[in-house]
C-alpha cells in the first residue's frame, strides 16, 4: 500500500514556473539518449497552450503541497493511412528525481488514459528512447507495446 499520499490534478497557469523547470529536467535527462538535441536554450512544449487547450489535458502530481510530477495527453490526428483517425499522444512525463520509483508516473499515465477514454479515443501513443530501459519497462508494465523503431545515421560522426 502506498504510504505517501499523491494527489493528481489538472495543471493551472500558476504552475508554469515549476512546469518549465520540469521541461528543462526532461531535456537534460534526454541529452545522453539524443546527441542531436540543440544546445540550450531549448524548449519542447508550449505548456501554456497545452494547459489552456481543449484538445489536451496536463496533469501534475502533488506530494505534501509540492508539485513533483507532470504529464500530458493531447488529441492528435493520425496519418491518413492509419486507423483510428485520432489518438491521444502522451508527453511531458516527468517525476522529480527524489520521488522516482514511487509509481507517480504510472498514476499520471493512468489518469491520462482515463481522459483519453473519456474522449472516445481508442489508441494512446508516446515516444520513448530505445536506450531508456527504465522508461520502456515502466510503459510495458502499463500495457504499452513497442511499435515503430526510428533509426538515425549521422554522417559527420
Amino acid at each position: 500500500m502506498d504510504r505517501i499520499k499523491t494527489e493528481i490534478r489538472e495543471a493551472v497557469i500558476d504552475d508554469l514556473p515549476i512546469l518549465k523547470s520540469f521541461e528543462q529536467g526532461i531535456i537534460q535527462f534526454e541529452r545522453p539518449f539524443a546527441s542531436n538535441i540543440k544546445k540550450d536554450p531549448v524548449t519542447y512544449y508550449d505548456l501554456k497552450k497545452l494547459i489552456l487547450g481543449k484538445d489536451a489535458q496536463v496533469l501534475v502530481a502533488i506530494i505534501d503541497k509540492e508539485i513533483v510530477g507532470s504529464g500530458y495527453a493531447q488529441i492528435q490526428n493520425s496519418k491518413p493511412y492509419f486507423e483510428p483517425e485520432q489518438y491521444a499522444y502522451l508527453g511531458f512525463m516527468f517525476v522529480s528525481p527524489q520521488h522516482r520509483g514511487k509509481g507517480i508516473n504510472g498514476k499520471i499515465t493512468e489518469k491520462l488514459i482515463e481522459w483519453a477514454k473519456s474522449k472516445n479515443l481508442s489508441e494512446i501513443q508516446l515516444d520513448v528512447y530505445a536506450a531508456n530501459e527504465s522508461a520502456t519497462k515502466a510503459y510495458k508494465k502499463l500495457g504499452f507495446k513497442p511499435d515503430l523503431l526510428k533509426m538515425r545515421l549521422n554522417t559527420t560522426e
